[in-house]
C-alpha cells in the first residue's frame, strides 16, 4: 500500500533552517515574521513546508501584523495544512502580542495631551472589530491610575453604566478621567449619541469633582479628541 507523502514537519528541516533551533541559537530577533509564525504552527502541508505555509498566509494580508490578528479562526482554517489547534495558536500568539503592546503603552504614564492618551488606547481599541468604551483613570498629575473596558457592544454600538465609572473613579482615587471608545467601521465623526453621552458623563463627573478630560474616538491608525475639538 503506498504511504501517503510526509508533511513538512519542522524536525525534518536541516539544521539551518529549523526556526526553533535558530531561535535558541541566534536570538527571536533574527528570525523573520514567517518563521515566527511556522513555530506557532509546527507544520506545513503535504506541498510545501511550514515557513512556506507561513509565508503565505501573511501574503494574503500583505504581510502586516495587525491585519493577521483581526482574521478570525474560521478564515485561517481555510488554508491548506492549517486545521482548528493551529489556527487556536495563531490567534493565542497574535493575542499575546497585542496585550503585552497594551502593557507597554501604559508604561507612558503620564497623560500629557490627546497624543498620549491615544498611544495608550490605539493597542487596546484600534484593531478591534466590534465596539468597546474604555475609561483611563487619572491622578491630579494626570498620571494613568487604572485603564478598563467599561461595556463592550457589537459592531454599531455599546453601552455605558455611569454609575460603574463613577464608582471605580471613586475606589481608585481618580481625580480626572479620558473616554475612549472605538469605531470599528474606521469612521472619526462622532455620531450625536457620542455627543450626547460626552455631556452626559461630563455631567456626572463633575458633580463628584471629577473632570472629564477628554473623549477619544480611536481607530486603528486615527483618533477623534473631543477635547482638540472644542466639544468639550
Amino acid at each position: 500500500m503506498k504511504q501517503p507523502p510526509e508533511k513538512f514537519s519542522i524536525k525534518n528541516w536541516s539544521e539551518d533552517d529549523r526556526p526553533r533551533e535558530k531561535l535558541l541559537q541566534k536570538g527571536k530577533a533574527h528570525l523573520s515574521n514567517a518563521e515566527l509564525l511556522a513555530i506557532l504552527i509546527g507544520s506545513g502541508n503535504r506541498e510545501e513546508s511550514a515557513v512556506a505555509l507561513s509565508k503565505r498566509i501573511l501574503a494574503s494580508v500583505d504581510n502586516n501584523l495587525n491585519e493577521l490578528g483581526k482574521t478570525s479562526i474560521a478564515q485561517l482554517m481555510k488554508f491548506k495544512g492549517i486545521g482548528e489547534a493551529k489556527a487556536i495558536s495563531i490567534c493565542a500568539g497574535l493575542e499575546l502580542g497585542r496585550r503585552r503592546r497594551a502593557e507597554d503603552a501604559l508604561e507612558l504614564k503620564k497623560v500629557s495631551g490627546s497624543t498620549s492618551a491615544f498611544e495608550i488606547l490605539q493597542p487596546v481599541l484600534g484593531e478591534l472589530p466590534h465596539e468597546e468604551f474604555w475609561i483611563i483613570y487619572l491622578n491630579n498629575n494626570h498620571k494613568v491610575i487604572q485603564m478598563n473596558q467599561l461595556s463592550k457592544g457589537g459592531i454599531t454600538g455599546t453601552l455605558v453604566d455611569v454609575r460603574l465609572m463613577l464608582r471605580r473613579a471613586l475606589e481608585v482615587g481618580a481625580v480626572a478621567l479620558i473616554l475612549a471608545h472605538n469605531h470599528p467601521s474606521g469612521t472619526l465623526k462622532p455620531s450625536q449619541a457620542d455627543k450626547n453621552l460626552t455631556a452626559k458623563l461630563t455631567t456626572a463627573s463633575a458633580a463628584l469633582d471629577i473632570k472629564v478630560l477628554d473623549h477619544l474616538i480611536v481607530t486603528e491608525k486615527a483618533y477623534f479628541s473631543f477635547a482638540d475639538e472644542g466639544l468639550l
